[in-house]
Formats: C-alpha cells, sequence, structure tokens
C-alpha cells in the first residue's frame, strides 16, 4: 500500500470506529475507538483461528508488521501531539508548579525505571539493563492519552497542572533514559562487562549525552518558538500564521532530530511558548480562535488514528502461556512503580509544595501509558527478550487506557474534589 492509501485507510477506519462507539459503546471517544479496533483484530483472529483456512489475517498481521508504527508516531504524530497539548498548558500556571511537575518527571521517572526493571528481571531472569530498557519505555506517562483523559475529569486547576505538565516533559525525559539504556543494554550484550576505566568513560559519556538530549531540546524549542512569536507579531492573517505554527512543530521537530537534541522536549517548550506568550502579545483575537480551533482538530483527529493504530498492533504482538504471566505481573509492576514514582516525591515536597491525600491516588491511577511505550518497545533490536518486552508493553497499554482511563474522572470525583485537598 502507498502512504496516501494507508492514510486513507486509517482515517476512513477511524471514523467508522468514531461512528460505532458515539452511537453503540458511548465512551470517551478516543478510547472507544481503541476498543472497537482490538475487538475488531480480536474477532479476526478468532474467525482465523475457528477457520484456518482462511488467509484474512494473516494478510492483515503482514500489513501491520509492515507498517512502521514507530516512524510513524516518534518521527510525524509525536510531534504535533505534543505541540498540540503544550499549546493549552500556561506558563504561569506551570511557573506555580513547576517544583514538583520537574521533580516527577526526572527522578519519578528514574525511579519507575528501577522499580520495573529490578522487578521484571527478578521475574523472567531478563538481564539487569536489558529490563531497565523495558521499565524507561513504560515509566512515561503519555500526554495523549492523559490529557485526553483530562478534559473529562473536571480536576481542580492546580492538579491538572501537575498531571498534564508532568506527563508532557516525563515523556521527553523517558525517551532520552530509553536511548541512553538501549545503547548500554544491547551494547553490554554484544561486547562483555568493561574495565573500570570503560565504565567511567560510559558514565562520563551517558551525563554528556542527557544534557545534550534534555537541556538542548529545551533551548532549541524556546529559541525557535521565540523565533516564531517574533514574526507572527508583524503579521495579522490568521491562515498564514495557522501554516507558521504547523511549520514550527513539523521543522523544529525535525531540525531537533537532524542536531541530535530531544525532540519531544523541543515540541513541549515551543508549544508552551507559542501557547502563552505567542497566543497573548503575537496573535489577534481572530488568529486566537483560529489557531486554537485548528490545532484542536489536529489533536483529536491525530488522537483517533493513534488509538486505532494501538489497537491493531495486537497483530504484531506474539502471546504464550510466558508472555501472558510475564504481562500479567508487569501491569502490577507498572502500577506500584507509578505509586513510588508519585510518593517519594510528594514526601520530599512535603514542606514546600504539599499533596493532599487525593492528589497521590488521582495522579498514580491516572498515569496513563499510550503508544509511545508501544513504538520504542517496537523500535528495541531483535533479540530474544523482545517479544515478552512487547507483550507485556501493549498489555500494560490497553490496561491503562481501557481500565484507568474510564475509571480515573470517577476517582477523581471521589477524593479530587474533598475540601481540605491543597494542592
Amino acid at each position: 500500500m502507498t502512504v496516501l492509501q494507508l492514510a486513507s485507510l486509517l482515517i476512513v477506519l477511524a471514523g467508522a470506529f468514531g461512528a460505532i462507539n458515539y452511537l453503540f459503546l458511548r465512551l470517551p471517544s478516543t478510547i472507544g475507538i481503541l476498543v472497537v479496533s482490538l475487538v475488531t483484530s480480536l474477532a479476526i483472529i478468532g474467525v482465523d483461528f475457528l477457520f484456518p483456512n482462511t488467509v484474512f489475517e494473516e494478510e492483515i498481521r503482514a500489513t501491520v508488521q509492515e507498517f512502521d508504527f514507530t516512524d510513524t508516531l516518534l518521527e510525524g504524530m509525536l510531534g504535533l501531539l505534543l505541540f498540540a497539548g503544550a499549546l493549552h498548558v500556561k506558563l504561569e500556571d506551570l511557573k506555580d508548579q513547576w517544583l514538583p511537575v520537574i521533580l516527577m518527571a526526572t527522578l519519578g521517572v528514574a525511579l519507575s525505571t528501577a522499580v520495573v526493571g529490578i522487578g521484571f528481571s527478578w521475574l523472567t531472569g531478563m538481564p539487569l539493563l536489558i529490563a531497565l530498557t523495558f521499565g524507561a519505555l513504560i515509566s512515561p506517562t503519555d500526554p495523549v492519552a492523559v490529557l485526553g483523559v483530562l478534559k473529562d475529569a473536571n480536576l481542580p486547576k492546580s492538579l491538572e497542572t501537575k498531571i498534564a505538565g508532568e506527563s508532557l516533559f516525563n515523556d521527553g525525559v523517558g525517551y532520552v533514559v530509553y536511548l541512553i539504556l538501549v545503547g548500554l543494554a544491547f551494547g553490554a550484550t554484544s561486547s562483555g562487562h568493561g574495565s573500570t576505566g570503560e565504565e567511567e568513560n560510559m558514565a562520563l559519556m551517558v551525563g554528556k549525552l542527557f544534557f545534550r538530549e534534555a537541556v538542548g531540546g529545551a533551548v532549541l524549542g524556546l529559541v525557535l518558538g521565540w523565533l516564531t512569536f517574533r514574526v507572527m507579531r508583524m503579521i495579522d492573517d490568521y491562515s498564514l500564521e495557522v501554516l507558521i505554527t504547523l511549520g514550527l512543530a513539523f521543522g523544529g521537530y525535525e531540525l531537533a532530530v537532524a542536531l541530535g537534541v530531544s525532540a519531544p522536549i523541543m515540541a513541549v517548550c515551543a508549544g508552551l511558548l507559542i501557547g502563552d506568550v505567542g497566543t497573548k502579545y503575537g496573535m489577534s483575537e481572530e488568529t486566537r480562535k483560529y489557531v486554537a480551533a485548528f490545532w484542536t482538530m489536529v489533536d483529536e483527529i491525530l488522537n483517533a488514528v493513534l488509538f486505532l493504530m494501538i489497537g491493531f498492533e495486537v497483530f504484531a504482538v506474539v502471546f504464550d502461556m510466558v508472555t501472558i504471566k510475564a504481562a500479567a505481573f508487569a501491569i502490577v509492576l507498572a502500577l506500584v512503580a507509578r505509586l513510588i514514582s508519585v510518593v517519594v516525591p510528594a514526601m520530599l515536597l512535603h514542606n514546600v509544595s504539599p499533596f493532599s491525600r487525593g492528589a497521590v491516588p488521582i495522579m498514580t491511577w491516572g498515569g496513563l501509558k499510550g503508544g509511545i511505550s508501544v513504538a520504542l518497545a517496537l523500535s528495541l533490536p531483535d533479540s530474544d527478550w523482545k517479544p515478552v518486552i512487547l507483550a507485556a508493553t501493549y498489555v500494560i497499554v490497553v490496561f491503562s487506557i481501557i481500565v484507568q482511563g474510564l475509571t480515573v474522572a470517577p476517582l477523581a470525583k471521589r477524593v479530587g474534589r474533598e475540601p481540605e485537598l491543597k494542592i
């Protein structure tokens, strides 16, 4: 299939499954599309099991495996989704919550990576570095999934800012940690243990890489966002200004990739600047409405297509008793790791920015995983452990989006509106 044919098919299916959800299931839009696509995929697999002579399932599996989900998301959709999400987070709100956001996006990701990695290594016998790589790809909360649920959760503004800000930044931090661990895990797997001097050089190289990726991405995003803002101040043409923001999201993301800095962090920082400073001082009222409407539509359409693709990616996963047991344990492990990654920063900030009893369960249960984790798992180098990691990742993501996604709003209503909640 050509790129145009494949894009057309995805749009048609997303629209059709969205209509089925709207008419019959009445679930939140993106979750409903995921449920319908997953049920459709499992039905096709079931029909093939009952009637082995059919080749329909084999053709779909071949198409899904040929389709590069990783590149489509990480090199195409992710920049637009992160930019669109960041546009709705105001710098003034983020400034009040910057300490918990940064702490959870860094220390939280590190703690979760360690807990998942050590636990999964103990369970499966997987080499620790490879298990830590799994921990890194499953630890970040997915801003696409989280921000979609937040729209209906009606949380206090400060708590919403904490969750949204963390999900935007820990996505970029988690991706950097993943890249580092992939190099260490699969390099170490092939070359064995090095000397003490080599380990020291490796630690220095890892530190430099993290600094270049994270800080470089943030600086690039702020610089490009500021330059775009200065250009937009001289223009009063809403169609052109919408096009300029689209160019910033696309071009800035690709420039970050070419420069070797974190493209997700670049997209978040650029989106934050344009969404706050740009809308206040660089756009007319008419332009603000069109920019907001355009990026809301981009966000909704890409969300629908992404969740559709997640449902069909079940064809790329191999399930057997070993992977099913590992995946079931991984769900519990991921939730425990998420709880620790929230509780520890909350304890550290107790005297500075206290978390209430209601915030911890909401942030733990609302830490949804999404397509980024699946894409990173698919991009792992081939090894004996990749099928186990891919199956565990897929099960965690589906459980997270469907079960946690459908219940976080009721949970928030129960504990997030208590009078003593102070965030």
